[in-house]
Order: structure tokens, then sequence, then C-alpha cells
């Protein structure tokens, strides 16, 4: 190697190290500005607010008629849940699903395989 290119290659090699120092220098003074730290405090009273809010809904919510319906219809799926009827059908369907994409994918290789066209997003 030249001395023409070690020093390019020095060079290259330090402009990557100045870019590294230099972004986490960036990442840095944005972590610890003001302005950031002022949305977080933003964001964690709104969430605040917003939980509250919603918790008082809720509350109201159960207490009305259509309240009361849901909450027996969740009482009933977590019965069925509990009694593995749920459980069973999740999992008959999720193995049909899983079926179905593997065989598609099976297709799909085996045109890949043969030189064939890749599959059409059609």
């Amino acid at each position: 190697m030249d001395e023409s290119s070690k020093s390019h290659e020095e060079n290259l090699s330090e402009e990557f190290r100045n870019l590294g120092r230099n972004l986490i220098e960036t990442i840095r003074s944005a972590w610890e500005s003001q302005e950031r730290k002022n949305l977080q405090q933003e964001l964690e009273t709104g969430l605040t607010e917003l939980a509250s809010t919603l918790k008082q809904e809720v509350d109201k919510f159960q207490e009305t008629p259509t309240g009361q319906e849901i909450k027996t219809e969740l009482q009933d799926l977590q019965q069925r849940i509990r009694s593995g009827e749920t459980e069973e059908i999740a999992r008959r369907e999720i193995l049909n699903a899983l079926r179905t994409i593997n065989t598609e994918l099976e297709k799909a290789a085996s045109r890949w395989k043969s030189g064939g066209e890749p599959p059409s997003n059609a």
C-alpha cells in the first residue's frame, strides 16, 4: 500500500471516529436538554390525567345496564377460557392459519427454486 492510500484510509477512519463522537454528543445534548425534560413532564402529566379520566368513565360505565351486560359476558368468557373451550377454538384457528401460510410459502419457495418468477403482490 502506498503512502497516499494509507493516508486516505487513516482520514476515513478518523472521520468515522469523529462521526461517532459527534452522534453521541448530539444524542446526549438532546437527552439532557430542558426542552426534552419539559416534553417528558407534559407527557407524564397528560398520561396521568388521561388514566384518571378513563378510570372515572369506566367506573361510571360499569354501573350502566350495558356495562353490567358486558361484565356478565366477560365473566362468561373467563369461565370458557378456564374450561379450555376457548383455548381449543383458538388453537384450531391458529393451526389452520399457520397451515395456510406454510402452504403458500412452500409454493413460493418452489417457484423460486424452479427458476420461475417470484410471486407477484397481486
